[in-house]
């Protein structure tokens, strides 16, 4: 409909950011793109200036902008990649580089967190946000800050100019009891200023209006909501429909990431399955998941895209090869295998490529379907259907392997872009916002 209000979600990735608009029927409206600079990696260290998230998503929705109506925008929405912090003044501004998700600085400190953490946090680990924060508390860093803040949550409060806000997925690493819907006692025990620590709501809740200089820069109204957004994976999931237990999603990218809607929370810190808290059409669910080092990077040791279209065609998923590959790109394994030295097994290596590479699909199938039992074995659901999304997704050959290891039918994801997931957040908010819920 011509008057139909439009809601845009903002995805922030590794090496760039998307923006997508969708209308009040979740029809996308408009999309764009804006490549990031890669972060800087120096060891287990990997940071990133904040001010280039700002940049461009200011230019994502400058060029987002150019092709919807800006007076129609009723809210915004962002994701970001979990475990990414970054500390600023009461002000907003970023008192040093962001330290990226996958930085592995702080295994001191995540050493003290196990020794007092319940087995269940999400907050284990070197690359969680607790340990981030505890190193940069024992490097002296937060004396003159005044927010620890994820990357969607620093990028919403600049819209705003609402801080010290986060939602319940990002929070999760920083410590969050989502079940309890607070921050734990036992954080007591790590010495970390409360002051720090921020307001955690679900995601699509409202937060403020856009700033009024924000609203001017854009051409948007004044009255354009700001919204809680979610993780980049969350969001992902959310874009594809899925909104039943029992209803899974995997994701072919460059590793193999497992989620699955479950009516009641799971939690093994050994395989790194946690819940993320999930309202799905109004009622309270749990997206339970697993991520294996296996996937699409290990196909990129041994053959280019334009290889794999061309040897797609060839394969013969009816015909199961004997080969029980384990394919990895280096040794170690989390889930649905714990060992940190697990080597990866993907030989003898056939004379023929289109063998070779059925052989790798099949290993990595046989991974996807180990991981589904074991969520099922720790109690949740065994999918009723899975959908795809990724570079893998489009593989047709893959699939069929995959719907003969799984026995469950494969459907195809509504939309496979997060910044639509997250767009869907912000239609929630503006819409929660307009019956006046709290």
């Amino acid at each position: 409909m011509p008057n139909d209000p439009l809601y845009i979600g903002i995805d922030l990735g590794t090496s760039g950011c998307r923006a997508s608009a969708i209308d009040d029927r979740g029809q996308p409206q408009g999309e764009t793109s804006v490549a990031l600079p890669a972060a800087k990696h120096n060891g287990r260290y990997c940071e990133q200036d904040p001010i280039l998230w700002w940049q461009a998503v200011g230019d994502c929705l400058e060029q987002l902008l150019t092709q919807i109506p800006a007076n129609k925008v009723a809210a915004i929405a962002i994701n970001g990649t979990s475990a990414t912090l970054l500390l600023t003044d009461a002000d907003g501004k970023p008192l040093g580089p962001a330290l990226m998700y996958n930085d592995s600085r702080a295994s001191e400190q995540a050493t003290r967190i196990a020794a007092i953490a319940p087995a269940g946090t999400a907050a284990q680990g070197p690359s969680s946000t607790l340990a981030k924060l505890l190193w940069l508390q024992d490097e002296g860093l937060t004396e003159q800050a005044q927010h620890a803040l994820h990357q969607a949550d620093w990028v919403a409060a600049r819209l705003s100019d609402r801080y010290g806000v986060s939602d319940t997925n990002n929070a999760l690493k920083l410590g969050f009891d989502t079940q309890d819907n607070k921050w734990p006692d036992w954080l007591n025990a790590l010495s970390i200023p409360r002051r720090l620590l921020p307001e955690v709501v679900p995601p699509g809740t409202p937060l403020a209006p856009l700033s009024p200089d924000n609203a001017r820069r854009f051409g948007l109204s004044m009255d354009t909501l700001v919204v809680a957004g979610t993780t980049d994976s969350t969001a992902a999931f959310l874009a594809t429909g899925a909104s039943r237990p029992g209803e899974a999603v995997t994701s072919l990218g460059s590793t193999l990431v497992l989620k699955v809607i479950t009516e009641r929370p799971v939690f093994d810190a050994r395989y790194g399955i946690y819940s993320q808290p999930l309202v799905i059409n109004g009622q309270q669910r749990w997206l339970v998941g697993g991520a294996s080092n296996s996937g699409g990077a290990v196909l990129r040791q041994f053959f280019n895209d334009r290889q794999m279209r061309e040897l797609t065609p060839r394969l013969r998923p009816e015909r199961r090869l004997c080969l029980e590959y384990y394919p990895l790109p280096a040794p170690g394994e989390r889930f649905p295998v714990n060992d940190s030295q697990l080597a990866p097994c993907m030989t003898p290596r056939p004379h023929d490529d289109t063998r070779f590479f059925q052989a790798l699909l099949e290993g990595i199938s046989r991974i996807e379907k180990r991981g589904y039992d074991l969520l099922a074995e720790l109690g949740a659901p065994y999918p009723v259907t899975v959908r795809s999304t990724g570079g893998g997704a489009g593989n047709p050959a893959w699939t069929a392997i995959r719907r003969s290891l799984l026995g469950v039918p494969m459907l195809t994801a509504k939309h496979s872009d997060a910044a639509v997931g997250t767009a869907l957040l912000a239609r929630r908010g503006a819409h929660q916002n307009n019956r006046g819920t709290p």
